[in-house]
Parts: C-alpha cells; sequence; structure tokens
C-alpha cells in the first residue's frame, strides 16, 4: 500500500484551515494536493483530533507486529516438526541445523536458536586424522583370533606398528561388531535318570540326534544321525543347514 506523503497530524492541519474559512482551492493550491485528495482526506479525518488519527495508526501496527509473532511461532513449529527425531550426538545436531537452513530458507543463528544448540557445535569441523585402514586391520585380527576382545586386538595391533588410544579402538570395536559372544553354561539334567534297557536283537530300537558345527565363514550346519542301539550301525547320516521335521520323516520312512 502507497504511503500518503502527509503524516496524520499535517493532514489535520490542512482540514483545520479550510474549517477556519479558506477556499479548498486556495488549501489544495497551497499544499499541492488536488481536491479530491482533499475530500478524500476529510472523509476519513474529517473532526477528529491528532491523538483519534494516532490510533487506526497504533493498532495497525500492533497488528503487524503479532502476525509476524504468530508467523515466526508457526515456522518454528514446522521446523521443529520436521527433525522431530532424537538429537543426542553432536552430529546429528550438525545435520540437523543444516537441513533446516536448506529446506526452510532460515539463517544459521535461527535454526540453532529453534533447535536450543549453540552455533559453536554446529561450526565445528573435526581435525582428527582419518583412520580409515585400523576398521580393517581390527576385523583382520578379529578373523585370525576369534575369541581376542579388544585389548588383545590392541595388542597385537601395537606388535604391527599401529599405537591408537585403546578408548577408541574399543569404540571402533563396538561400531564394527567384533564383540565375542559368550559361551553358555552348560545345562544340567534335573532328577534322578532311570537305567536305559538294553535291546537284545536289531531294529528293535533306533536312536536319532542333532550334530551341529560351522564352517570357517561363520556359517551352522546340522546333521541328522540315526543309530541302531544293538547293533550300534549308523543307519542315516544327513547334512545340510536346515532340517525341518518334514525333511527327518523323508530321510526315516525308506529305512
Amino acid at each position: 500500500m502507497k504511503r500518503s506523503r502527509f503524516t496524520e497530524e499535517q493532514i489535520i492541519g490542512i482540514l483545520r484551515e479550510q474549517e477556519s474559512g479558506q477556499k479548498t482551492a486556495d488549501v489544495c493550491r497551497r499544499h499541492g494536493i488536488s481536491a479530491a485528495t482533499f475530500y478524500k482526506y476529510k472523509a476519513k479525518f474529517g473532526g477528529m483530533n491528532v491523538s483519534d488519527a494516532r490510533k487506526p495508526s497504533a493498532l495497525e501496527d500492533e497488528n503487524a507486529r503479532l502476525k509476524k509473532l504468530l508467523a515466526e511461532a508457526m515456522l518454528d513449529n514446522a521446523m521443529l516438526k520436521d527433525v522431530a527425531s532424537k538429537m543426542v550426538t553432536p552430529g546429528a545436531k550438525r545435520e540437523a541445523a543444516a537441513h533446516l537452513c536448506g529446506a526452510h530458507g532460515v539463517s544459521q543463528r535461527r535454526g540453532c536458536a529453534v533447535l536450543a544448540i549453540d552455533r559453536s557445535s554446529v561450526r565445528y569441523r573435526s581435525l582428527r586424522s582419518d583412520d580409515a585402514d585400523l576398521p580393517e586391520a581390527m576385523k583382520k585380527v578379529a578373523g585370525e583370533r576369534r575369541r581376542f576382545g579388544y585389548r588383545r586386538i590392541h595388542v597385537m595391533l601395537e606388535r604391527q606398528g599401529i599405537r591408537k588410544n585403546q578408548k577408541k579402538l574399543r569404540r571402533l570395536y563396538r561400531e564394527e561388531k567384533l564383540q565375542v559372544r559368550k559361551r553358555g553354561g552348560r545345562k544340567r539334567a534335573l532328577g534322578t535318570r532311570r537305567p536305559m534297557v538294553l535291546q537284545g536283537r536289531t531294529n528293535e530300537r533306533w536312536s536319532l540326534d542333532f550334530v551341529s558345527d560351522a564352517f570357517t565363514d561363520g556359517r551352522r550346519f546340522r546333521v541328522l544321525a540315526v543309530v541302531d542301539d544293538y547293533s550300534r550301525e549308523c543307519l542315516a547320516l544327513v547334512a545340510d543347514t536346515s532340517l525341518s521335521g518334514l525333511r527327518v520323516t523323508r530321510v526315516i520312512s525308506p529305512i
């Protein structure tokens, strides 16, 4: 909207000159306005004082200020919903601030204020050396020594001339998921066992059991063994990575 070159006080002064008895044409000529503009001023400000004329302007300014605050609050709410995930690590906070600046077109200061983080943490750039070869060296040692933890891997790497902080080695050890699996305790049978009755001839009773082992690459496989209890003859020996109940039935039926 085009702003008038006269203030409210000046317009009311022009109207009062005409009300004091001067001709409208003379007043318009003196102030360089047209008659239509004069009557427009009179329709809007006629009979008003300076204080009355300032009230609508003050209300408009207050309304504009409230609209601006509401728009900023709605934008902050939209940005917070956009990054609703948890930001725990400094790296995640830097990524969230960069996303807000790029997606919503806000400044870095505004994005950091919305996320309640310090700008120094967003501007931080790591000066640490790149240890891209360290995880591969750890994997190689862990592949050769499968029961070694991060402390013993640290000793082996030092023997190879790779000297790193043990805490850093532990962090990489966890990130690469090289933890040694804990062996479960031995299961013990409860109660007393009855002695097994010996059989008098073959094919009177069979026993079957599964044997499990692993390949060098870590894949597990199982072996189904069927044995005659009297002659101790192995009637079937089937190996596979998976043996279902239907597969066991198909193996035993021909026997």
